[in-house]
């Protein structure tokens, strides 16, 4: 039935990386309260994720939280690896991890910078697929989801324009894997978030955050919560079973396709 449609989720193994706040959390709590067995990565803030995952087991759900630190090369193999050594092969991946870390014009950013923003925001996105993809391709099922951003599209603000094109590298990325997984039964798509109210507008200024707001038609800060449900669509066979290579924007309005 219609209303059971999230019902297909229980039981189902998933990972979220970049858990610990945020996005991710909302996602990683969603995924928990129906009924899957969800690993939460952190980079840093593992006390958050050892209460969230502390919850999660208070109220009957199956969850663990995973240490990885997405912008050093190859932790993005080591995450998946062990996330499948917790939980089992996975059956969903949420590739939320990314930060644009700070706002410098173009020709200001270092080599360190640049590498470390790239690494993070695109280069751990195909590590984790390449360790995830071939259960999902063996059992003829799977949801690849990627968060990229508005900024993707809309180059976004003021000095993040290495982040934006790396979201738009993963956005590219996505399209192309599901033309090569369509027929393994595999699915892979993108959620945009417009501005939403989470620390990595820690390096966004007020006056930025208000032309952000001022700019989209429903007036107000997205919140993580309104981004959770379209992971959720996106996990469903039943609801998205017909749905890839697409990109799902979740930004009040502030970017019209």
């Amino acid at each position: 039935m219609w209303h059971d449609a999230f019902e297909e989720l229980r039981g189902r193994r998933v990972l979220v990386t970049g858990a610990s706040s945020g996005i991710g959390a909302a996602v990683a709590g969603a995924f928990a309260a129906c009924g899957a067995t969800v690993a939460l990565h952190y980079g840093t803030n593992g006390d958050a994720v050892a209460a969230q995952v502390a919850a999660i087991r208070t109220a009957g759900g199956h969850a663990v939280g995973l240490q990885a630190d997405l912008g050093r090369e190859g932790a993005g193999v080591a995450l998946v690896e062990a996330a499948i050594d917790a939980v089992g092969e996975l059956d969903v991946l949420v590739n939320n991890a990314g930060a644009a870390l700070a706002r410098v014009p173009f020709d200001e950013f270092d080599d360190e910078q640049r590498r470390r923003i790239v690494q993070l925001n695109h280069l751990s996105v195909l590590e984790t697929i390449r360790v995830a993809l071939p259960a999902m391709r063996t059992r003829g099922r799977g949801s690849i989801i990627n968060t990229t951003s508005i900024a993707a599209r809309s180059g976004g603000g003021f000095g993040v324009s290495v982040y934006a094109s790396a979201k738009g590298a993963v956005e590219a990325l996505s399209r192309s894997l599901a033309r090569e997984e369509g027929p393994h039964g595999v699915r892979v798509n993108c959620v945009a978030p417009g501005y939403i109210d989470t620390p990595i507008h820690r390096v966004t200024s007020d006056e930025q955050i208000r032309r952000y707001i001022d700019a989209t038609p429903l007036r107000r800060a997205g919140q993580p919560d309104d981004c959770a449900g379209v992971f959720l669509f996106l996990a469903c066979e039943r609801l998205s079973g017909f749905v890839t290579g697409q990109t799902i924007g979740v930004n009040g309005g502030m970017h019209l396709n």
